[in-house]
C-alpha cells in the first residue's frame, strides 16, 4: 500500500511538471510577443529544457527506480513548487502589462489634452482676430458722424472678415470629419479640364487685386474622369488661395494640368500649382502637412489662416490614391505636384444654361420654410431683391398643411430649413412628395440648411429634394441652384 502511494505521488508530480512545460511554453511565447528579446532566446531555451530533464527523470524512477517517501516527497513537492513559481511569475507578468496599459492610456490622455489646449489655443487666436473686425467695424459703422462712404467701406470689410470666419469654421469641420473617418468621397463623372478652369475663375478676381498674374494651361486627351469634383475643387482652391496669399503685388501664380499617360480604364495626370511668392525653409517643409503648422516669421504671421488647409488637401488627395510633393526655396516661390489616377469616363453632355436657356425669378413665387426669424428675414430680403415673391412658414408642418391647400403650379419652389421643431425638412419633405395631388406631390424642394456635409446633401436627395443651398448663403451659388433646378423641373 506504502509503494502504491509513492509511485502515485511521482506519477501525480509527473502530470504537473508536464502541466509545467505546458505553461511555460505558452508564457515564453506571449513574453516574445510583448517584446523583442532576441538576444535573450536562448535563455528562453534553458528553462524549457531543464523541465524537461526534471520530466524524464521523474519518469525514469517512476518506471525503474524504487522511491522511497523521501525522493517522491522532493519530486512530488519541485513539482509544486514549480508550479507556484510560474503561477507567481504569470501573476507579474499580467500586472506588469496591465500598469503598461494605463501608462499608455495616461500618455494618450495627457496627449489628447495637451493636443485639445493646443487646437483651442490655435482657435481662440483665429477665430478672434476676424470677429474682432466684424465687432469693431460694426461699432465704426454706427457711430454718429460717418459718412455713407466710410459706412461702405466698413461694410466691405465686416464681408471680408465674416468669409475668414467662415472659412476658418469650415477648415475645422472638414478636419475633425476627415480625423473621425466620417470623411468620404462621392465620385462622379466630372469634365477634369473644365473643373480646373472653374477654380481658377474663382480665385482669379482676388488675385488680380492683388495684381497677380494667373496663368493657366490644360494638356489632356481625355477630360472625361470618375472623381469627386466637390473634394478636387477644395484642395485646388486651397493651393491657389495659399498661392495668392504669400505671393507679394505683381507676382505670378500659375497652375498646369497634364496628361502624363492614359490606358484603356484610367489615366494617370499631373497638377502643379506654381508662385513666385515668399517661399519656405526646409525646416518647416518638413512639417508643411501637419494640421495646425505655420511658418512662424515676420512676414507670414501678417497672414490669415489656421494651418489646416495644406493638412486637409494632403488627406483629399490621399483618399482619391494620389501624391502630393512640395518644391520651394526660400524668396523664390513655392510649387506643389499633385500625381493621381482618375477611372476614364464617356463625354457627358453638357447641362449648363446657355443665355437663350436663363431662367428669371420675376413673379416666381417661392415658400421659404424657417423656424429662425433673423434667418428668415435675411432670406426673404435676398430672394425678394431677385425678383421671388415670398410666402413663409414657420416648421415643416405648416409648410405642408400650406402646400396640400394651395393648387398646382402655385409654388414654383419650395426653399426648407432641415432643423425645425414639430416637423423637421426630410418629413416635410417626404410628406409633400407623398401627397395625393401630383401637381403639389412634384413641387421642387430645395434644401436651405447650415446641415452642409455630403452626407447631408445626399439624405436631401434620399427624401425627394432637388437641391441643396448650404448657409451661410452664397448668393452666386443660390441664383445657380435656384436656376438649375427651375429648368430641370420646368414643362
Amino acid at each position: 500500500m506504502k509503494e502504491i502511494f509513492l509511485y502515485l505521488m511521482i506519477y501525480a508530480g509527473s502530470a504537473l511538471m508536464a502541466y509545467n512545460i505546458y505553461r511555460y511554453v505558452c508564457f515564453s511565447r506571449d513574453v516574445r510577443k510583448h517584446g523583442n528579446w532576441d538576444q535573450e532566446q536562448k535563455l528562453f531555451n534553458i528553462p524549457i529544457m531543464l523541465l524537461i530533464l526534471f520530466f524524464i527523470g521523474y519518469l525514469t524512477v517512476g518506471i525503474f527506480g524504487k522511491p522511497d517517501l523521501v525522493m517522491a516527497g522532493i519530486l512530488f513537492g519541485g513539482s509544486i513548487f514549480v508550479f507556484v513559481m510560474l503561477l507567481l511569475i504569470r501573476r507579474t507578468f499580467d500586472r506588469i502589462q496591465e500598469n503598461e496599459q494605463l501608462e499608455a492610456r495616461l500618455f494618450a490622455a495627457e496627449e489628447a489634452s495637451k493636443a485639445k489646449t493646443f487646437f483651442l489655443s490655435n482657435m481662440s487666436h483665429d477665430i478672434r482676430t476676424p470677429l474682432n473686425a466684424i465687432i469693431g467695424y460694426t461699432t465704426l459703422s454706427k457711430r454718429e458722424g460717418a459718412s455713407n462712404e466710410e459706412k461702405s467701406e466698413y461694410i466691405n470689410k465686416i464681408e471680408t472678415a465674416s468669409r475668414q470666419l467662415l472659412e476658418i469654421v469650415n477648415d475645422v469641420l472638414d478636419m475633425s470629419r476627415i480625423e473621425s473617418g466620417k470623411f468620404s468621397l462621392e465620385p462622379a463623372c466630372v469634365d477634369l479640364e473644365s473643373c480646373i478652369l472653374e477654380a481658377c475663375d474663382l480665385v482669379r478676381v482676388q488675385l488680380e487685386a492683388k495684381k497677380i498674374e494667373l496663368a493657366v494651361s490644360c494638356n489632356v486627351s481625355h477630360k472625361w474622369v470618375l472623381c469627386d469634383k466637390v473634394m478636387l475643387d477644395r484642395a485646388l482652391m486651397n493651393l491657389l488661395c495659399n498661392a495668392g496669399k504669400f505671393t507679394e503685388e505683381n507676382g505670378s501664380v500659375s497652375l498646369q494640368l497634364n496628361e502624363l499617360a492614359a490606358g484603356d480604364e484610367a489615366g494617370s495626370y499631373e497638377i502643379r500649382i506654381k508662385d513666385t511668392g515668399i517661399g519656405m525653409s526646409p525646416e518647416f517643409v518638413e512639417r508643411l502637412f501637419i494640421p495646425f503648422e505655420r511658418e512662424r516669421t515676420s512676414t507670414v504671421s501678417r497672414i490669415q489662416g489656421t494651418g489646416l488647409g495644406l493638412a486637409i488637401t494632403k488627406r483629399i488627395v490621399d483618399m482619391m490614391g494620389g501624391n502630393i510633393t512640395v518644391r520651394t526655396e526660400k524668396g523664390k516661390g513655392t510649387e506643389f505636384v499633385i500625381t493621381v489616377d482618375f477611372p476614364l469616363m464617356d463625354p457627358e453632355e453638357d447641362t449648363t444654361l446657355s443665355k437663350g436657356d436663363e431662367i428669371s425669378f420675376e413673379g416666381r413665387r417661392a415658400l421659404l420654410v424657417e423656424d429662425n426669424m433673423i434667418n428668415m428675414e435675411i432670406a426673404q430680403m435676398l430672394l425678394e431683391q431677385s425678383g421671388f415673391l415670398i410666402e413663409t412658414a414657420e416648421n415643416g408642418k405648416i409648410a405642408l398643411e400650406m402646400t396640400a391647400e394651395s393648387e398646382p403650379g402655385y409654388y414654383d419652389v419650395i426653399l426648407m430649413d432641415i432643423q425645425m421643431p414639430v416637423m423637421d425638412g426630410y418629413m416635410a419633405a417626404q410628406a409633400i412628395r407623398g401627397l395625393p395631388d401630383p401637381g403639389l406631390a412634384g413641387i421642387p424642394i430645395i434644401a436651405m440648411t447650415a446641415n452642409a456635409f455630403q452626407e447631408d446633401i445626399k439624405k436631401a436627395e434620399e427624401v425627394g429634394m432637388n437641391g441643396h443651398i448650404a448657409k451661410p448663403l452664397d448668393i452666386p451659388s443660390m441664383k445657380a441652384t435656384l436656376k438649375q433646378v427651375l429648368k430641370n423641373t420646368s414643362h
